[in-house]
């Protein structure tokens, strides 16, 4: 494609005319040598943290130019990089240039190859746009919800005059993961960006994130299945099909697999969960997949023979977002509101073949202590560590040597796995003095989820590992994940930090953006809560104006970089309400009731969603469909 097509004045033909007595005789002044820079894109779009997109300049000779012209890139969106980003380039002569999006990258540009080759110089301009994907739930592993290549949505825009309802897209259930986003998606002979939504139905749908059509729906019932009954539990009704958030590997299959978890019902009134790897572009299930699920893990607890609990695939909902970690993807099980006999379960399947890899029962041979955090993702930290918060169950209070239970019963408690050597087992726990009583009356930790702090120092420059939760007891915990604090049954001297009666009971995640930790649980306000010399505040710096009914709200962040911070809540209301409230502090900036004639409102609310941000837009499930908000036409 050539872009740079006007050639300068003095590449132009000028002719000279001279009168004789026989007419006009015209003489042509030799043309100057010139070149011509060319790409082969105008527009380049970049992934950020994905793979690098190759542009190829040439310099093509203009009037028998035989110079070599020195090229030079500029211009490029914070987090670019080009490679090489200065060369030569001889007439009739072409290279390639790389352009990577760092994962830091964000926003959109003009960039400039400027060639020069002595006094002549000419500039290709290429509009270079950085977008982000959306793979996992709460954004990455650590899950503080935060995407910081936003440099769409700002405090300037993000108003009822300008932001507001684009559309709602239609799905055939109830959508309690959170919605998912691929970039650059090449499908049916061009680039899309692509959301991921899945039902309760039992169906993964694949829309177009520029139109809203619908790319392909796939569903993962078996032949002559429906989905699972509720079992009498309104937590997840009226059916259970597709429950958590699902995970994507962008390098998986021969385009990129979504992975999800699904709970079918046969003719034979036999329940199934089986994991699926899906084709990001077509739907279509990939080799080895689906995995049905099935596990034994030794122990005395419910549901066990012959020394061994057994996994009864109809007593569990797979409701924590899936966990995708050095190639493995991890699933939690949690149970039927609290219809025993149940365990708290954690699995490990082979992302390339979905073979199981390893199990661990967090209550082996006592009972209950499932994995629930209303839906937030098993967290991980660098080292391939993986965290969580377990509900109510069996702990035993005897302990080991070591200060683990002497049993293996970890129910109620904040949990650190180890997947060393691709097998899990607990490595670091917590569990609160009163953790008995807490289970026993049903004020356990599992309502919430687990966040992995980044790296903070301080003041004496040493660097702390930390981790927050907390759940129904109204109390934030905060744990140096290199020494958890394990157990003491008179008080609670050994974790790092506890801040009691700092929120309302949470049945929710936090998020983290600047230096704060932010919540918004049941019947509180949004609250954002400084941390300072490696330490969180005993107190929030900024509350939010309005309150949260039940479940509270998982915030979300978006921001550019460290400017025009974002949070995003969504009410469980009727209709349900998505607030924006600057993250410095908390003044609300938009809220999808301002709007007049119930312009941006998208339906009832959908108890544990957490809306995705990405790309200048945000997507919230809801009961029957996915709302997308962004910048008005």
């Amino acid at each position: 494609m050539r872009l740079d097509w006007q050639l300068p004045w003095h590449g132009l033909c000028l002719l000279i005319l001279a009168g004789t007595s026989s007419g006009f005789l015209a003489a042509e002044v030799p043309q100057t040598p010139d070149f011509l820079l060319t790409a082969n894109y105008s527009t380049v779009n970049l992934t950020a943290g994905h793979s690098a997109v190759s542009v190829l300049l040439a310099a093509e000779a203009v009037n028998g130019f035989k110079g070599t012209v020195e090229v030079k890139v500029s211009g490029l969106p914070s987090g670019v990089t080009a490679t090489p980003d200065s060369f030569s380039l001889a007439a009739g002569t072409s290279r390639w240039v790389n352009l990577l999006a760092l994962p830091t990258a964000a926003g959109s540009s003009t960039a400039r190859f400027t060639g020069t080759s002595g006094s002549i110089t000419h500039a290709l301009p290429i509009a270079v746009f950085v977008k982000i994907d959306i793979l996992t739930n709460h954004v990455n592993v650590a899950r503080t919800g935060l995407n910081a290549n936003e440099a769409i949505l700002t405090h300037a825009n993000v108003n009822s005059a300008r932001f507001g309802l684009l559309r709602i897209l239609p799905v055939d259930g109830s959508v309690d993961g959170e919605p998912l986003l691929l970039t650059n998606v090449y499908h049916d002979g061009k680039y899309q960006d692509v959301v991921y939504a899945v039902t309760e139905h039992d169906s993964v749908y694949a829309f177009n994130a520029e139109t809203g059509a619908q790319i392909w729906k796939a569903s993962v019932l078996g032949k002559g299945e429906t989905p699972s009954d509720d079992h009498g539990c309104g937590q997840i009704s009226p059916e259970i099909g597709i429950t958590s958030t699902p995970v994507i590997d962008r390098d998986a299959g021969p385009h990129g697999a979504i992975f999800v978890v699904g709970m079918t019902l046969d003719k034979q009134a036999n329940y199934h969960q089986r994991l699926h790897a899906l084709d990001v572009t077509t739907g279509v299930e990939l080799p080895h997949s689906p995995a049905e699920i099935s596990a034994t893990y030794p122990g005395a607890g419910p549901n066990s023979s012959n020394g061994k609990v057994i996994f009864d695939p109809a007593q569990y909902a797979e409701r924590a977002g899936l966990l995708r970690l050095n190639g493995t993807i991890y699933l939690g099980f949690t149970s039927h509101c609290d219809q025993d006999p149940y365990n708290g379960w954690l699995m490990g399947y082979s992302e390339s073949t979905l073979t199981q890899t390893s199990v661990l029962n967090l209550t082996p041979n006592g009972t209950e202590g499932s994995i629930w955090m209303a839906g937030s993702g098993l967290a991980a930290d660098e080292s391939g560590y993986i965290y969580f918060l377990d509900a109510n169950g069996t702990f035993d209070t005897t302990l080991n040597k070591e200060g683990f239970p002497a049993n293996g019963d970890y129910g109620n408690g904040f949990i650190k796995v180890s997947t060393a050597n691709g097998k899990l087992a607990v490595a670091d726990y917590f569990e609160m003095s009163s953790t008995v009583n807490e289970s026993d009356n049903d004020e356990d930790l599992g309502s919430g989820g687990a966040l992995v702090l980044p790296d903070l120092v301080d003041s004496a420059g040493k660097t702390h590992y930390l981790a927050v939760g907390a759940g129904k007891d109204q109390n934030i915990y905060v744990v140096n994940r290199e020494s958890m604090g394990k157990f003491n049954p008179n008080k609670d001297k050994a974790i790092y930090e506890e801040i009691d009666g700092a929120t309302g009971g949470v049945w929710s995640m936090p998020a983290y953006y600047n230096d704060k930790v932010y919540y918004a649980a049941v019947g509180d306000t949004l609250k954002a809560f400084p941390i300072a010399n490696a330490r969180l505040a005993q107190a929030p710096s900024e509350v939010s104006a309005n309150y949260f009914p039940y479940p509270g709200s998982t915030p979300s962040i978006s921001a550019d970089g460290t400017q025009s911070g974002i949070v995003w809540c969504v009410e469980n209301s009727s209709p349900a309400v998505l607030h924006a409230y600057r993250a410095d502090n908390l003044l609300e900036l938009y809220n999808s009731s301002q709007a007049p004639n119930g312009r941006d409102h998208f339906g009832n609310g959908n108890k544990f969603i957490t809306p995705t941000v990405a790309n200048g837009r945000v997507y919230v499930g809801t009961p029957s469909g996915v709302a997308v908000f962004g910048l008005l036409p």
